[in-house]
């Protein structure tokens, strides 16, 4: 009985070697290329998240204002990408006449002194509105937007128009209606824009990115329930060195407070995602409220060294900054030249 006690704790004992092996990021190629931030809604205006469901108003919440933007108009896409955001997110939404506008809500009422569906109104009546009515950091004593904003929920071609050389996008469909991808892919023809060469990405319900993926089968497009399945199959599986299928091509989310639960991160994870296509994003930390991005720039020391994928942020005027703090200085070849600059930035920092 000993003996064979004795031969089941060695085996044991080499299992656990080998996956111990398996799973070693510093054994894994060192991944190739830095960080590349995701502005969430550009640059906005933070908020008190307690609480919040998915159709809660958040503008009359908002904390006390530290800069001038408002989150999906031009002006803040434009100033997230000069601070060094990679990919700009943005939320569109159908006309009444199949226009398409860059706008966050459902509805109207929070935002404007509109109401109503957004999908409910006309082009006109959208450009009428003052999108920065809502807004107030102290009970509606004050509106400091208010009046400052009228007229400036852009159309989607306005924003295509508008983008900076090497200026990207990060669609997302707010609906669960195939038909807008057919929308977005459109005003992308008109404009005479092709995403995968221009690298934008596409996220929403599962209904759209299937659609657009049939226009571009080459375009980074997910969907958060197929991010979050790879995520929980990655940690259930991934210490096998297995890369779970609903991984493959797909999207991977790694919250700030839960890196010690994937196998093999950073260098390993990234590897194996790489080698199939896969894309990963660290995000903020969750719990009881739904995921976010990152608030802090002191959660970007957080992140290891070596990592190269995504970071959603939402505080980009703050967190960008941090990781890019001469971006303003730069020119659009440098901007190209930026991944491998923080690369051997960190060479020496490791030597």
């Amino acid at each position: 009985m000993r003996k064979y006690l004795k031969r089941g704790g060695l085996a044991f004992a080499l299992a656990l070697l080998v996956l111990s092996l398996v799973n070693a990021s510093w054994l894994a190629p060192d991944p190739v290329g830095a960080p590349k931030l995701i502005a969430h809604r550009g640059l906005y205006q933070l908020y008190d998240k307690a609480g919040v469901g998915r159709d809660t108003c958040t503008a009359d919440r908002i904390f006390e204002p530290y800069h001038p933007y408002l989150e999906n108009t031009i002006e803040s896409m434009l100033r997230a990408q000069k601070l060094g955001a990679w990919l700009v997110e943005v939320d569109i939404a159908p006309t009444k006449e199949d226009e398409l506008v860059v706008f966050h809500d459902w509805t109207l009422d929070c935002r404007t002194e509109g109401t109503g569906e957004v999908r409910d109104a006309t082009l006109a009546e959208l450009k009428a509105l003052d999108i920065g009515h809502g807004y107030t950091a102290d009970g509606g004593k004050t509106h400091p937007f208010r009046g400052k904003f009228k007229g400036a929920m852009p159309t989607f071609a306005e924003v295509l128009a508008a983008l900076p050389p090497r200026g990207r996008l990060m669609v997302n469909f707010k609906s669960k209606d195939p038909a807008e991808a057919d929308l977005v892919a459109l005003e992308l023809r008109k404009a005479g824009r092709d995403p995968v060469k221009a690298g934008d990405g596409f996220y929403g319900h599962p209904g759209p990115i299937d659609r657009i993926r049939e226009f571009y089968p080459d375009a980074w497009a997910w969907s958060q329930e197929r991010a979050k399945q790879c995520s929980k199959d990655y940690v259930a599986y991934g210490w096998t060195g297995y890369l779970p299928q609903s991984c493959r091509g797909e999207t991977l989310f790694v919250p700030l407070n839960y890196q010690w639960a994937f196998p093999g991160w950073p260098n390993r994870l990234i590897a194996r995602m790489e080698a199939h296509g896969g894309r990963v994003i660290v995000i903020g930390p969750i719990g009881k409220n739904r995921l976010r991005g990152l608030t802090l720039p002191e959660q970007l020391t957080e992140i290891p060294d070596s990592f190269n994928g995504y970071v959603w942020v939402e505080d980009a005027f703050t967190i960008a900054p941090a990781l890019y703090p001469s971006f303003d200085d730069r020119t659009v070849e440098e901007w190209e030249a930026s991944e491998a600059a923080l690369k051997q930035r960190r060479a020496r920092n490791r030597d």
